[in-house]
């Protein structure tokens, strides 16, 4: 009789960043060290505090919470680069916090109703890097997942 813990692990693929368990049961884990965790939590304090400011129009705070979130967010994703579907996710926010902090500016400065070209306002150019996060999840869900069918990497 197997006394052994059904979580225990039998095969682990490691890195610096994230690992990926598969148990005695064929059932995978994805887990992050606790100072990863911990990064991405305030990770999440500092982006509220952003979007806070900017429903409130503090511009000093607002634009100073730029720079961690948006850093924090590029680190997490090249901490996360060897699964596909934690970078493609993770690139994706990284641009959505690029386009929302672009949108920010545009009215904190005054120019989001000025006109490019046509009908288009300069807040409307957040379009691009909003597009861009479309794509590599595009991407991720409809040629990536599909081809890797039961890998790890496309949970």
């Amino acid at each position: 009789m197997n006394t052994a813990p059904a979580n225990n692990v039998l095969a682990t693929q490691q890195s610096a960043s994230v690992e990926m368990h598969t148990s005695q049961a064929n059932e995978q884990s994805y887990s992050i060290p606790l100072r990863y965790r911990k990064m991405e939590n305030l990770h999440i304090v500092f982006w509220l505090f952003k979007d806070i400011s900017w429903c409130l129009v503090w511009k000093p705070l607002g634009i100073a919470m730029i720079f961690p979130t948006l850093i924090i967010s590029i680190v997490i994703a090249w901490r996360t680069k060897q699964y596909v579907s934690e970078l493609c996710h993770n690139l994706a926010i990284t641009v959505w916090i690029t386009a929302n902090s672009y949108w920010m500016i545009s009215e904190f400065f005054g120019f989001d109703s000025k006109i490019v070209f046509g009908e288009v306002a300069y807040k409307h150019l957040a379009i691009i890097p909003f597009s861009m996060g479309v794509l590599i999840l595009g991407y991720y869900y409809l040629y990536f997942k599909p081809r890797h069918k039961g890998e790890a990497e496309t949970m």
